[in-house]
């Protein structure tokens, strides 16, 4: 497979299913040098990958920085905090800046929806989106996909449901998407505040989770219930109550550890909300294989871009 290679990962939509494929496999590879006594390999000596997160993040900046790192790239870690960013300057000033600096790669991560594709516009750099508001998270879709087709390579007719908060959620769009797109069956659960009205026909809406058990899921994908982004607004009535009816509660446990379905979440999770405390230790619980593959996946994703000129 010789896919022709992209400047800029920005979303999981404009990607053709054999480009997922091709990342996939490529991580396949990447992910082999992790039993390896040297885990490097030579792929961007002397490029020059620049991080640059205007939100908290451990999973995926670490995940990131350690991709590069194994790909001999060098990294620079841009603190926006200690930036003129906080006194002021514009997202087109920092482009300006960065430019200057000649990196290759730059992997952007905003509150906003749209500032990474705003930068890949305005620079010559491969630009990741590493997750931009509500929109997407790219490589957290590719990275769920790997994890899945480890387990299954073919992944048509399997049904897994995303369970949380939709409305604010990059990762279920972005994940959504991917797995539709190879063949999944992918349904949602969550409270009715937190659902957005969607066009996709594809995408399956449960109102509990007892219907949930009833469709006979293969994998429940939790999503982190996100109070930063949910501020003063009562979209459930509080915490405790939004695990009696939509977290993995013991009995609920219980029921899919009977029935082997796998359990996924994009971290970090909040323990007594989205689920307790022995899913944790729970032989198909997926959650520190995805921080795994999500370094093996970055490898891939900056493996296969190619920096160039701006997107148009």
């Amino acid at each position: 497979m010789n896919i022709p290679r992209r400047k800029d990962l920005l979303s999981i939509a404009p990607l053709a299913r054999e480009e997922i494929e091709q990342v996939l496999a490529n991580a396949a590879h990447f992910k082999a040098l992790f039993q390896r006594r040297v885990k490097k390999v030579p792929t961007l000596r002397g490029r020059h990958v620049l991080t640059l997160f205007y939100e908290p993040s451990t999973r995926t900046h670490s995940s990131f920085e350690i991709a590069a790192s194994r790909l001999s790239a060098d990294v620079t870690n841009f603190s926006v905090s200690t930036s003129s960013v906080v006194k002021g300057e514009s997202i087109l000033d920092t482009i300006e800046t960065l430019e200057s600096m000649q990196v290759d790669y730059i992997i952007v991560r905003h509150s906003a929806s749209g500032v990474p594709s705003l930068i890949a516009r305005h620079s010559k750099a491969s630009v990741i989106n590493a997750g931009d508001g509500w929109h997407a998270h790219p490589t957290q879709a590719l990275l769920d996909a790997f994890t899945l087709r480890e387990i299954w390579p073919d992944l048509t007719g399997r049904r897994i449901v995303i369970v949380g908060d939709l409305l604010h959620s990059r990762v279920a769009r972005s994940t959504s998407t991917i797995l539709h797109r190879l063949g999944a069956e992918v349904a949602v659960l969550g409270p009715g505040t937190l659902i957005p009205d969607t066009r996709w026909e594809w995408l399956q809406k449960f109102r509990t989770f007892d219907e949930v058990l009833r469709w006979k899921p293969d994998v429940v994908y939790l999503l982190r219930i996100q109070n930063e982004r949910l501020g003063a607004d009562p979209f459930f009535p509080s915490l405790g109550e939004y695990h009696r009816h939509f977290g993995v509660t013991d009995e609920r446990f219980a029921h899919l550890a009977a029935e082997g379905v796998y359990i996924m979440h994009p971290g970090p999770v909040n323990r007594g909300v989205e689920l307790v405390d022995a899913v944790m230790t729970y032989e198909r619980c997926l959650i520190n294989q995805q921080v795994e593959n999500g370094i093996a996946t970055r490898m891939a994703c900056l493996h296969w871009l190619q920096p160039g000129d701006p997107a148009s």
